[in-house]
């Protein structure tokens, strides 16, 4: 374990994973979105190769997401008064709801890719506007976090 904190870093400075997370982030809710409107309009394969892409996205986004925190650590919010209130429901909704669309994530995905239409539909309903909330709400904690506050304990 220490030979991985102790490792080469990536050639991306470990400052520069959180934008490129909220870029990520973006990128998934704009997928979700296009995706949301092709299928509506009955263009199937656009639409597949959206939702493949946002899947894409948030798995990249996870991965750097770990990585970032391991090496780290818990990144403070520096905001005072009446915004930290704000902040802290926005992660917590947030959190606990990107905890809750990774199952609904995989499940929906499995289901289109098996050709179960149907099922995929009915629980598409659920996943796709909780998946869309964590894609936009990430890009709006990494901005309260780091942008528009002096996060504490953040790497430079």
């Amino acid at each position: 374990m220490d030979d991985f904190r102790q490792a080469r870093p990536l050639i991306l400075p470990l400052s520069s994973i959180p934008r490129l997370n909220a870029v990520l982030n973006g990128t998934a809710a704009a997928f979700l979105l296009c995706g949301f409107a092709f299928i509506t309009r009955g263009r199937i394969l656009a639409h597949k190769i959206c939702m493949l892409s946002a899947f894409v996205c948030s798995t990249v986004f996870l991965s750097f997401y770990l990585y970032f925190h391991f090496r780290a650590g818990i990144i403070r919010f520096g905001g005072q008064g009446w915004i930290r209130p704000v902040y802290f429901t926005i992660l917590i909704s947030h959190t606990i709801l990107a905890v809750v669309s990774l199952p609904l994530i995989l499940i929906t995905l499995t289901l289109a890719l098996r050709s179960r239409f149907t099922k995929h539909r009915r629980i598409a309903k659920w996943t796709f506007p909780i998946w869309l909330y964590v894609s936009i709400t990430g890009v709006i904690v990494y901005w309260l976090l780091f942008v528009a506050y002096v996060p504490i304990g953040a790497p430079r």
